[in-house]
């Protein structure tokens, strides 16, 4: 049976990397970059989390891609995951926003979890199934 979800999450800490690796020689393209986030969930899901993410951000546009291991308890059940999120967007475009529970990656009681969903404003939505 698959549940919905909605956890607040609040961004703790926001390191960006040295350097920016995928940059255009010369300076040309839009700016791209990387970044630890650390972040804390309250609700339905409760724990902590932390994230790498790539950013890229144009004139006319914008998108990141994050993978982001998740420590805490839901439904009483103890473990971590992983969750891949992401958007994209831009002038004259619909956002795009998207976020999977990696296959396999459940531990502990969240052993099993599968589950797809969005991040955004600051807030998680999460349709999902436990065995």
């Amino acid at each position: 049976m698959t549940t919905h979800l909605e956890s607040a999450f609040t961004i703790d800490v926001w390191e960006p990397a040295e350097g920016d690796a995928l940059a255009e020689p010369e300076g040309r393209g839009p700016a791209t970059g990387r970044a630890l986030v650390r972040k804390t969930y309250t609700g339905p899901l409760a724990g902590t989390s932390v994230a790498e993410l790539l950013t890229t951000q144009g004139e006319g546009g914008a998108a990141y891609l994050a993978q982001e291991r998740v420590v805490g308890e839901l439904e009483g059940r103890a473990g971590s995951f992983v969750l891949q999120h992401g958007a994209a967007g831009g002038d004259g475009q619909e956002l795009r926003q998207w976020a999977y529970v990696v296959a396999g990656s459940g531990t502990g009681g969240l052993a099993g979890l599968q589950g797809t969903g969005i991040l955004a404003h600051e807030l998680l939505t999460l349709d999902y199934e436990l065995p």
